[in-house]
């Protein structure tokens, strides 16, 4: 069953509350924020204090933020639960909401996957009357919360026109689901009509015009058919100037994971020209999104042959990185991807902090000559 504004709220199956006393069921009369978030995810981690401000600025009218952690990457649930535990206490010791945890995935079955929200943070503000208002990110709380609140919210063309949007946009997902399941099993055929047919119905959807294009060029290698399709995600990427397209066309052609032996090197460095003097020019940028960037930049100034630029932007990258309030596990990750790419493009072993990464050909080389060293 569709999930959207005006349906009745679901239950809340938590297992456990880390935080707050236990929440049965909603009170009417209240109005309630419900966060999914995790530790390892950077927007939920930023989104963090302004669910504190606005707990703290609507209380008196009746508000109570529920944050739910259902999306926690650990072996076991209750290694879960004691990392989230010691995450809470170190990062948000003055936290001032119920946060509960999920390992059973029965709150994803109950509000995201009905709601079509494939990713988080997501907030789902339920009304005085136990119904859904609101569904989408933290960020559009400030302008959201207070309607609800004043009780204009539901039946604003504001409102309708977002949940329709959300809906729609939802319905993209299901195909980009699809064609991930297709690509998992090496079908191209139904990965391609899926695509084809998503495309047709979203014809303003980067996601789906990336990844017909990553589809062709770095599965299929099919180099005839989708340097086109590349070159047109290009374009329209440079004519909109929208962060979202300039990245995904910039992955397509200098992501470390693709191998681009096939790429004709004029044609792609030039788009890569092109395409990173309108990503540098940029502004408003996240700074996780900004290290990313940096870091597709940085690869197409090495091959460019401008090494000290690359090796600038990887080092721009590192200290943003280093910044980002994310869990250590998936910053040290991160860190050490921008290392490595780093002592490649100098040639030699550099060091951030205590991580220390070699240029991976002088790794190899080492371990042939001392395979049983540690």
């Amino acid at each position: 069953m569709l999930l959207k504004m005006g349906s009745p709220a679901p239950a809340l199956k938590v297992q456990n509350w880390m935080r707050g006393g236990p929440l049965a069921n909603f009170q009417p009369g209240k109005v309630y924020i419900v966060e999914f978030c995790a530790t390892w995810c950077g927007p939920c981690i930023l989104a963090m204090p302004d669910l504190m401000l606005l707990q703290e600025k609507y209380r008196d009218s009746g508000l109570e933020v529920v944050a739910v952690a259902a999306d926690e990457e650990a072996a076991t649930a209750d290694e879960a639960q004691a990392y989230l535990d010691a995450w809470l206490t170190e990062k948000f010791p003055q936290l001032n909401f119920r946060i509960g945890i999920d390992c059973t995935g029965e709150m994803n079955k109950l509000w995201m996957e009905p709601s079509f929200s494939f990713g988080i943070p997501s907030s789902f503000v339920v009304d005085r009357d136990s119904r859904i208002a609101f569904i989408g990110h933290p960020a559009e709380l400030d302008d959201v919360l207070p309607k609800v609140l004043d009780g204009s919210w539901r039946t604003s063309d504001q409102a309708k026109a977002a949940d329709r949007d959300r809906i729609a946009r939802g319905r993209e997902e299901v195909f980009l689901s699809k064609i991930s399941a297709a690509v998992k099993m090496e079908d191209w055929k139904t990965a391609l009509s899926a695509i084809e047919e998503g495309i047709a119905l979203f014809p303003d959807s980067i996601h789906l015009r990336a990844t017909h294009a990553g589809l062709l060029l770095h599965k299929m290698r099919d180099m005839q058919t989708g340097l086109p399709v590349l070159r047109e995600l290009v374009r329209d990427a440079i004519d909109r100037n929208a962060a979202d397209w300039l990245l995904q066309a910039m992955n397509q052609l200098f992501n470390p994971a693709y191998d681009d032996t096939d790429f004709p090197s004029v044609e792609r460095l030039a788009m890569g020209k092109e395409l990173s003097e309108h990503i540098l020019a940029l502004t408003g940028l996240e700074d996780d999104v900004k290290a990313s960037s940096y870091r597709l930049v940085a690869r197409y100034h090495y091959e460019s042959g401008n090494k000290a630029r690359a090796e600038e932007l990887l080092e721009l990258a590192l200290k943003l990185v280093d910044g980002l309030p994310v869990a250590d596990n998936i910053k040290q990750r991160w860190l050490g991807e921008l290392l490595q790419s780093l002592a490649k493009y100098r040639g030699q072993k550099v060091c951030y902090g205590a991580l220390c990464a070699v240029p991976e050909d002088v790794a190899t080389l080492k371990a042939r000559e001392n395979p049983l060293e540690e």
